[in-house]
């Protein structure tokens, strides 16, 4: 039978171990990119999966200067297809790191 000092040890090691695996995801999430676009592809943001913006991309049929609300709402709905891509990945890459680590699905680490 383990001392309550070995448990607690044992604890602080596996709790160091979980750190380091979810800093090692949350490093990889910065590299994943995503690319969200709107209207039919007129615009397009590539992004990572921490939802960090890397580049947009305007067709040039939407540079007339009547057209400049299309293109802000265009931009604003393909930031928000970025970011929901983003979101779909990052979760994906989490349950792939919490799976290594033995933990149940959804289980959320204070991290």
């Amino acid at each position: 039978m383990q001392s309550m000092e070995e448990m607690i040890k044992a604890a602080q090691q596996a709790a160091e171990t979980i750190k380091k695996q979810m800093d090692e995801t949350q490093g990889k999430l910065d590299k994943l990119e995503v690319e969200g676009a709107a209207g039919g592809g007129l615009v397009k943001i590539r992004a990572t999966a921490k939802g960090r913006v890397i580049g947009v991309s305007v067709d040039e049929t939407l540079l007339a200067p009547a057209e400049k609300g299309i293109l802000e709402d265009l931009i604003a709905a393909a930031f928000n297809d970025a970011r929901a891509k983003a979101d779909e990945v990052a979760g994906a890459e989490v349950a792939k790191a919490q799976q290594g680590m033995g933990l149940p699905p959804g289980f959320k680490l204070p991290f």
